[in-house]
């Protein structure tokens, strides 16, 4: 199991995930600093915003939970290969959710400030490179099985 390089994939985007918790997803510059994240309220934005927020901070854990759960399903290469593509899926709604909260959270600090900043923090970042990850891990499921089934007709 931690000899194949898939395990490592999986354990790098685990990683990810879990950290990108810790990290804002986005930071607003609006007379004072407003950082968006999982589980981070702002006060008066809204239940969008808030929606956002709580999504990403339910898939992001949900994220590195499948990736660790695909570490263990060395045997069962194609329950393994299931778990890779939830792992996409809950990737791009992390990534959705985050991206909708910030971009409803710009809405609401722009009427409340006149001028807006913002930019791209560490949680998304963090994210990124997630499906490069899963990818990568289900080749090395693919080049298993494949061998698997090499062994399998000697």
């Amino acid at each position: 199991m931690l000899s194949r390089v898939q395990t490592l994939y999986l354990l790098l985007a685990a990683l990810l995930a879990f950290g990108s918790m810790a990290m804002p997803f986005w930071t607003f510059q609006a007379g004072h600093i407003v950082l968006f994240g999982d589980f981070r309220d702002v006060q008066g934005a809204g239940i969008l915003v808030t929606a956002g927020s709580i999504a990403g901070g339910i898939f992001s854990p949900l994220t590195g939970v499948a990736s660790l759960a695909a570490i263990f399903q060395f045997k069962n290469r194609k329950l393994q290969q299931q778990l890779i593509a939830l792992g996409y899926a809950l990737f791009a709604a992390d990534l959705a959710s985050g991206l909708a909260g910030a971009h409803f959270l710009n809405l609401y600090l722009q009427t409340q400030a006149h001028a807006v900043t913002f930019q791209p923090d560490g949680g998304l970042f963090m994210i990124l490179p997630e499906p490069v990850l899963f990818w990568l891990a289900s080749l090395g499921v693919k080049k298993d099985e494949k061998i698997a089934s090499a062994y399998k007709r000697l």
